[in-house]
């Protein structure tokens, strides 16, 4: 198992935006297209274009399955501290990272061509559990945005079906972190809608009655490329230099003592 080092701070809404501005939507947006962390020059497109979508797509959801994976494996992880006697968290874990994968996968398949494919977490990401969830809660947010930028934007019905189905996995995702925040003992979450109560009963489950694209701060496909800047920049403030590849996170699935997760039913129709 990996380790990482353990000093960390909570990342907020405020933080994640302002390192976002930081880079700035054109900066961020070059880096990416150019294959920062191993993507590549030909898959710039058009902004807005079902292309620009499916890429930025593809590379959340190689973020995504990055985040699960390390999660589940580094040593000193929610995974094998807090969570260590709770089998459903730990087996909705790894089956967040098989879903990330299986979608990742599926894009690629289609066309799709990850921005980037090496990454970089908050310091503490997976060591220090607010830093966990809070990160895993931000990130869902803007991937729950993506897709529904995607089901607005897409040219057709049949991309839209697919953004719309995964859009909904990544829902579950952002209440399963929420779930996991206050089985860690932790009383608030903080997203893209800033710190959020966890405390039963008020607010233990997802309390949002639509999921949002946060037009704000991620209006378009731009700016969701723009916020995930810091992930794929070496050396980001506030963020750990140390380089996570999707290679080694696709190789086997994680499933540190759980049982594989069965996928039935995930290849999108139509």
């Amino acid at each position: 198992m990996q380790t990482e080092n353990p000093t960390a701070k909570s990342s907020t809404r405020r933080e994640f935006i302002a390192r976002a501005g930081a880079a700035g939507l054109g900066i961020a947006a070059t880096a990416l297209m150019a294959g920062c962390g191993g993507g590549s020059s030909s898959s710039a497109a058009p902004a807005n274009s079902d292309q620009a979508i499916l890429n930025a797509a593809a590379t959340a959801e190689a973020l995504a399955t990055v985040m699960y994976y390390n999660i589940i494996t580094v040593s000193g992880s929610i995974y094998h501290t807090g969570l260590a006697s709770n089998a459903p968290d730990k087996a909705y874990l790894v089956a967040g990272y098989e879903e990330e994968l299986n979608h990742y996968n599926f894009l690629v398949a289609h066309g799709a061509h990850a921005l980037a494919t090496t990454f970089y977490f908050p310091t503490g990401m997976f060591t220090d559990p607010q830093t966990t969830v809070n990160t895993l809660v931000t990130l869902e947010d803007a991937f729950v945005a993506a897709y529904l930028i995607g089901v607005r934007d897409f040219s057709t019905n049949s991309l839209k079906v697919i953004a719309a189905q995964i859009m909904g996995v990544e829902a579950e995702h952002r209440t399963l972190a929420r779930v996991i925040t206050n089985d860690l003992g932790l009383a608030n979450v903080s997203g893209l809608a800033g710190a959020e109560s966890v405390t039963a009963p008020s607010a233990t489950a997802n309390n949002l009655a639509y999921e949002r694209t946060f037009s704000s701060a991620l209006p378009d496909i731009n700016h969701v490329v723009s916020a995930l800047g810091p992930f794929v920049t070496p050396g980001a403030s506030g963020y750990s230099a140390t380089a996570y590849p999707f290679a080694t996170t696709a190789a086997a699935a994680p499933s540190a003592g759980q049982p594989p997760v069965t996928l039935q039913g995930t290849t999108p129709a139509g």
